[in-house]
């Protein structure tokens, strides 16, 4: 609050210590810019002239200075009693100017060399009489200030950075011992003027800011003239004006600066080279077909696990309103996709984070179903039964499920743990998996074909995927030679009966935009493609070309189907109702003479060559089970493939961040693939 006090104090100072000069100057160059300008305007009637790449002018404004540290001992001659600490002054900066950037560059370069005042007063302080004290300075420099220009927007706001190098020019002080309150007719003492000794005849420091060019020239003007107002902020590091004591100074300069430069005749042939060519096509390929996607029946496990110090369900989870539960669709999962998630598996992760909201949806559309929720927490039954209840509050809050279907309980480890007795390694991993609420049922609608029991899983959820059009399939635009002949071009692509649509602008040679974009619902149709791009002189140049377009349609192709099993923590084999769904449910849907690949995963805990071997041992068993189910039917015709990946993180299904991740990842993949027709 104080430096804004001083700022506004200093703002009031800076019209009667500096308006005289500034003012001037602005009249000056004002004057001279309104006689220029018409004469000018007759001279190059019709005539263009890009924007100048150098510039030359002068700027002026004024420092608000900000004193801190300490003051003492100002010279070998003269101590006063007492120590200055903070002050403020207003000080004038003038400074001619030299910039140059290229019109078509958001870099350039500035410099700016001149005189810079850091002139100020400190606070005044009591010395041990109760006389007040003040002192004042005339500090001044002359300042070197190379910077960098960046125009972020390309526009005419940019920001600049540099350092500053400044030579000392004053360093005279005037102080001044006040009268005693106590003896108010006494006369003042005479004023004390000097200057400071170990003033450091040079500083290098740093300054960052940011202004606006307003032009106050046309392109018909050779001589264009630009108004820069600007602020910048010289932080203190570096700014300690004496090689003794702590004084330092903080400054914040606000100016304008004046700028002219010679612009270049865009129409003088002389002078210009002419534009470089562009050869401009365009190539719409036929329906290009997409390659073969999986079907996936993808498990959802009856776990929602917990964060360590949380009874509340985690943000990882996707959570409804109220409101959205009429839109919420277990095929349409897309559409509610949750926070933070990684490319890898994004499908299978978004549907397994959805499992509140699809238990919640098919307890609605089955009314007579009931589930048990049971919280386990190696905290006790009390925090196991808080998680669970956060559960039952968001069914019953958003998805109106009747609280009498649900059923809570809390419990100190689940009922199969992964945290087995006398385990030492990776507990934390371990008890992260453990802390978790399974959903229990024995309401068939809700569970697994085939299962049944407190830990059967819930009913997998198809996911079919969209065939997306490939790359290939879109609309290609070729503008060769744009990139070194043109600043940017666009694209206006009109239909049969005159509908335009626009694209761009681009800045590269080439640009593929999807047919659907162009067509929209249109199977196809004829077009005129006008290619529109502005010279780096300035020039606009048009080209046009006929195409007939296609929309990509996906192809009709039989797909591939994936199925998965889990796996509990360090088991190998198939539990019962796993080899019953594996034989009656995916058996008969492998085609003559598909080939079938199996690989196994595990998760990230425990021995790697062990997880190696458990990955392998899960995937023969799957291989087992399967060709025991053909086997039964006569069958031999199909082909295997069987790998095990142990815990290699390039090749599992998932990451290893969350324990919901490391569950997926005891798993057993089965990819059917029909054989080649």
């Amino acid at each position: 609050m104080d430096n804004i006090n001083n700022l506004k104090k200093g703002l009031r100072n800076s019209w009667s210590l500096n308006n005289l000069p500034i003012k001037g100057l602005l009249v000056v160059s004002l004057t001279w810019l309104s006689v220029q300008t018409p004469v000018q305007a007759q001279q190059t009637l019709e005539v263009k002239y890009a924007k100048p790449s150098w510039y030359f002018g002068v700027a002026g404004g004024a420092n608000f200075n900000f004193y801190e540290g300490s003051t003492h001992q100002l010279n070998a001659g003269f101590t006063p009693p007492a120590t200055f600490h903070e002050g403020d002054g207003v000080g004038l900066f003038i400074a001619p100017l030299l910039e140059y950037r290229p019109a078509d560059s958001r870099w350039g370069v500035m410099l700016q060399a001149g005189y810079d005042s850091r002139k100020g007063s400190f606070d005044q302080v009591k010395t041990a009489c109760d006389c007040p004290a003040d002192l004042s300075t005339d500090l001044s420099y002359i300042t070197v200030e190379p910077s960098v220009r960046f125009a972020p927007f390309k526009s005419n706001f940019y920001l600049y950075g540099g350092p500053r190098l400044a030579f000392n020019l004053d360093k005279s002080f005037t102080y001044q011992l006040g009268i005693n309150p106590a003896f108010p007719d006494q006369a003042p003492s005479p004023a004390v003027t000097g200057e400071f000794n170990e003033i450091e005849k040079t500083i290098l420091s740093m300054q960052i800011g940011a202004g606006y060019d307003i032009p106050l020239s046309s392109d018909s003007n050779k001589t264009q003239f630009v108004l820069s107002p600007f602020v910048s902020f010289q932080p203190y590091f570096g700014q300690n004006p004496r090689s003794t004591e702590t004084w330092n100074i903080t400054t914040i300069r606000a100016g304008v600066a004046l700028k002219l430069g010679q612009g270049r005749n865009i129409q003088e042939s002389t002078d210009v080279l002419p534009d470089r060519e562009v050869q401009f096509s365009v190539n719409s390929p036929a329906n290009i077909p997409g390659e073969r996607r999986m079907s996936e029946i993808f498990p959802l496990r009856n776990y929602v696990f917990f964060n360590t110090e949380s009874t509340e369900i985690p943000n990882r989870y996707v959570l409804l309103t109220k409101d959205q539960v009429k839109d919420f669709k277990e095929d349409q999962l897309e559409v509610f996709v949750p926070k933070n998630l990684s490319d890898r598996s994004k499908r299978q992760m978004i549907v397994y984070y959805n499992v509140l909201n699809i238990l919640g949806d098919r307890m609605q559309k089955n009314p007579s179903s009931t589930i048990t929720l049971v919280g386990s927490s190696k905290k006790g039954p009390a925090d196991g039964l808080a998680m669970a209840e956060s559960i039952k509050t968001y069914l019953v809050n958003v998805f109106v499920i009747n609280p009498s279907r649900i059923t809570t309980k809390g419990q100190n480890k689940p009922n199969i743990p992964s945290e087995q007795p006398g385990a030492t390694l990776e507990l934390e991993l371990l008890r992260e998996g453990d802390r978790r609420v399974s959903i229990e049922s024995a309401s068939p609608d809700l569970l697994m074909e085939f299962q049944s029991g407190p830990d059967a899983q819930l009913k997998p959820v198809q996911i079919v995927p969209l065939q997306e059009a490939p790359v290939e399939s879109y609309v290609t635009f070729n503008n060769k030679g744009a990139g070194e002949a043109l600043s940017s071009w666009s694209l206006q692509i009109a239909d049969e009966q005159g509908k335009v649509q626009s694209f761009g602008p681009y800045t590269q040679e080439e640009v593929s935009i999807p047919g659907k974009s162009i067509l929209g619902s249109r199977p196809e149709g004829d077009y005129k493609v006008k290619m529109i791009g502005q010279t780096k002189s300035g020039k606009i140049i048009e080209k046009e070309t006929s195409v007939h377009m296609v929309l990509w349609t996906p192809t009709k192709m039989e797909e591939g189907l994936r199925y998965s099993i889990i796996y509990e923590f360090n088991k190998s084999k198939a539990i019962t109702i796993y080899e019953k769904y594996l034989t009656d449910v995916v058996t008969p849907k492998i085609p003559v003479g598909a080939t079938v690949i199996i690989h196994g995963h595990t998760d990230i805990i425990g021995e790697e060559v062990h997880n190696q071997d458990l990955s392998l041992a899960r995937a023969n068993d799957v291989k087992s089970i399967l060709q025991s189910g053909l086997s039964k039917t006569g069958r031999n015709d199909v082909k295997f493939e069987v790998l095990g990946y142990g815990e290699d993180e390039n090749k599992s299904p998932f990451e290893n961040k969350t324990p919901e991740e490391r569950f997926y990842n005891r798993t057993v993949v089965i990819d059917i693939i029909p054989a080649a027709k």
